[in-house]
C-alpha cells in the first residue's frame, strides 16, 4: 500500500495552502491524504477558544473545516484526518514517519492554532527523516503552472519546470530520486543545477574570467552524475547547469520561475534546529514551494 502524502494543519492561510499543494500530490500519487492537528492541553486556553469548547473539540474543528475546504475540489480524494494531543514538533514527526512526505505551511500564526511557527517549520525541515515541503499562503493549482497566451496562470498550461540543487561534493541520490519522480508525475522539465566556487582564474581581454577547464570538469561531474537517472527516467526532459557563484543567490534567481525547489539535506549529528546556509535561505526566499530531502 502506498504511503500518504501528510499535512500539518493548524487553521492558518499557510496551512490551508499546505494542504491544497499536498491533495493534488496525493492526487498525482495515487495516494491518500492525511490532515495532522497537535495540540497541547492548557489550564488556561487562548481567550480567542470559547469556554464552553474543549481544546480537543477546538482542533476537531479544525480539521473538519480543513476537510470541507478540500472537499469541493478533491472530492473523490481519500482523506483522513488525526488531531493529537502534544507538541507540534513531535507529533508531526511521529506522523510524517509513516508518509510518503510531510507538507507544511511555510509560516503559521500565533495562539493556540498557531502551532505551524518559523522554529516548528524549521525544526522539521532539519530534523525530519521524511521529505519535507514547505508552501506559502495563497499558493494555488494553477501557481505550478506555466503561463498562458495572455500571461495569466491556467491549470490548462504544462507546468513550470522542476529546480534540483546539487552539491557534486555530497551528491544525494535521494533527492534525485524525488525530483525526478515529481517531474515524471507532472510531465515537467527538471533543470539540476550545480553551484561552485569559482576555480583559478585566467587572464582575458575583457579582464578575469573562470578557467574553462574547471567550468567544464563541473560540467562533466554533474553529467556523469544524473546519467543514470536520465537512463531511468527517459520520457522526462533534463538540463543541467554547473555555475559559479554563490549557491544560494543562483539557486533562488533558478527557482524563481519554478514549480517546485527541491534541495538535498545531509543529517548532522549536530542536535537542534539547523540547517546550511542554502536551505535556511531558500526557506526564507523562495518563491516557489520547496522541498528538502534527507540524505546521508
Amino acid at each position: 500500500m502506498l504511503r500518504p502524502v501528510i499535512v500539518g494543519i493548524d487553521g492558518s492561510p499557510e496551512s490551508l495552502a499546505a494542504a491544497g499543494w499536498a491533495a493534488r500530490e496525493a492526487q498525482r500519487r495515487d495516494t491518500a491524504l492525511r490532515l495532522v492537528h497537535a495540540w497541547a492541553w492548557s489550564p488556561h486556553p487562548s481567550c480567542a477558544v470559547l469556554p464552553a469548547i474543549s481544546q480537543r473539540h477546538w482542533a476537531q474543528r479544525i480539521l473538519r473545516e480543513a476537510r470541507d475546504h478540500l472537499g469541493a475540489s478533491y472530492p473523490h480524494l481519500d482523506v483522513e484526518e488525526s488531531e493529537v494531543e502534544g507538541l507540534a514538533p513531535a507529533v508531526l514527526m511521529e506522523a510524517s514517519s509513516g508518509g510518503a512526505l510531510l507538507v507544511l505551511g511555510s509560516r503559521g500564526i500565533s495562539g493556540l492554532a498557531g502551532y505551524l511557527s518559523g522554529s516548528v517549520a524549521l525544526h522539521l525541515t532539519a530534523r525530519s527523516t521524511t521529505p519535507v515541503v514547505l508552501v506559502r499562503a495563497g499558493e494555488q493549482a494553477c501557481d505550478a503552472r506555466q503561463l498562458n497566451a495572455e500571461g495569466r496562470s491556467s491549470t490548462d498550461t504544462p507546468y513550470r519546470d522542476i529546480v534540483l540543487g546539487i552539491d557534486l561534493a555530497h551528491p544525494s541520490e535521494e533527492a534525485l530520486g524525488f525530483a525526478f519522480e515529481v517531474a515524471r508525475s507532472r510531465g515537467a522539465v527538471l533543470r539540476v543545477l550545480h553551484c561552485y566556487r569559482p576555480g583559478p582564474i585566467a587572464a582575458t581581454g575583457s579582464g578575469a574570467a573562470v578557467s574553462p577547464e574547471a567550468a567544464a570538469e563541473c560540467k562533466s561531474a554533474l553529467d556523469a552524475l544524473v546519467r543514470p537517472w536520465r537512463e531511468r527516467y527517459p520520457e522526462t526532459v533534463l538540463t543541467t547547469m554547473a555555475r559559479p557563484g554563490r549557491a544560494q543567490s543562483l539557486l533562488l534567481h533558478a527557482a524563481s520561475g519554478a514549480g517546485l525547489l527541491v534541495l538535498g539535506r545531509r543529517e548532522r549529528l549536530r542536535p537542534g534546529p539547523y540547517t546550511r546556509p542554502v536551505i535556511h535561505a531558500a526557506m526564507h526566499h523562495a518563491r516557489c514551494p520547496m522541498a528538502t530531502v534527507p540524505h546521508v
